[in-house]
């Protein structure tokens, strides 16, 4: 008896828990029952199900991504590329996708890399292989985009949100051409750079030279100010000195000039020997007038 209730109590807690399921932010659920669509649910919260007979499978409404297997192309010139490139999708009608794919995101991928690599193969057969390198990329991953969008949506009931070429393996003749078109572009790049960098530096210079220009002038004019004052002042002080001792003076002036006329050893001065000039060499008493 006991053993009976206890298989009892499992299997109505079985029958319990499998009655409810919950829905997340960011979740579809469908409730299937013998594989048939019953109901779709996006609210978050828990919600409840007849158990056993009834399944929930949880869809995820997130953006999905697909790397796809690199593909060969002719481009219309007759050039062959590989293409490497991933595809970005979410689920759009979630019954379509439940019976296009069982819920099953690989598979989802699966059958949606042909409808990209298709619809690339077609875009690509309408460009040469000059409109590629010279950057029809963009242009490439746009058509996809769009031209394979309304078939994933009708077949799958997915949305392609973004295709990206993530590389372009080109025959090496051009691999060559397209490294040296890279390289001239970085070198005009450089060149660019360099010669602003040039004029900027010639605007410095030419600024630092103005400036000092303008320092050098104003210090020199600041110089003659300044000895034009000590000039005008040395001048007020022989002027004191002379009206207070005139003799001194006559003397202070005298020995200046002696200075200047025998100061280097070597000068030569033919005089006579009374003259003013000599006064003080002798008697320096005050010449007479008539001989000042």
């Amino acid at each position: 008896m006991k053993t009976t209730a206890a298989i009892i109590i499992a299997l109505l807690v079985l029958l319990g828990v499998n009655s409810f399921y919950t829905v997340q932010d960011g979740q579809t659920v469908l409730v299937t029952q013998f594989g048939k669509i019953l109901r779709a649910d996006k609210q978050p919260g828990l919600h409840a199900k007849l158990p056993l007979s009834q399944q929930a499978l949880v869809l995820d409404n997130r953006i999905l991504a697909y790397d796809g297997a690199p593909e060969r192309y002719a481009t219309s010139d007759k050039q062959s590329i590989n293409v490497d490139y991933y595809v970005k999708w979410r689920i759009d009608n979630a019954a379509d996708y439940y019976r296009a794919t069982g819920g099953d995101e690989l598979q989802a991928g699966q059958r949606l890399s042909p409808i990209v690599s298709n619809t690339l193969r077609d875009i690509v057969n309408t460009h040469t292989l000059q409109q590629l390198v010279g950057g029809g990329q963009n242009d490439l991953t746009a058509n996809a985009i769009q031209q394979s969008n309304a078939q994933a949506q009708k077949t799958l009931g997915v949305s392609i949100v973004d295709v990206r070429i993530t590389g372009i393996e080109f025959p090496d003749d051009i691999k060559t051409a397209v490294y040296k078109r890279m390289q001239t572009e970085r070198q005009q790049q450089a060149a660019t750079i360099r010669a602003d960098g040039k004029q900027q530096a010639e605007a410095i210079k030419a600024d630092a030279d103005s400036q000092a220009q303008i320092i050098r002038a104003n210090g020199e004019s600041d110089a003659e100010r300044v000895k034009g004052e000590g000039d005008a002042q040395v001048a007020q002080i022989y002027a004191q000195a002379a009206s207070q001792d005139p003799d001194f003076f006559d003397f202070y002036r005298s020995l200046e000039a002696y200075k200047q006329a025998f100061g280097d050893g070597r000068g030569t001065i033919i005089l006579k020997p009374d003259s003013e000039f000599l006064r003080y060499f002798g008697n320096p008493s005050p010449a007479p007038a008539g001989r000042r």
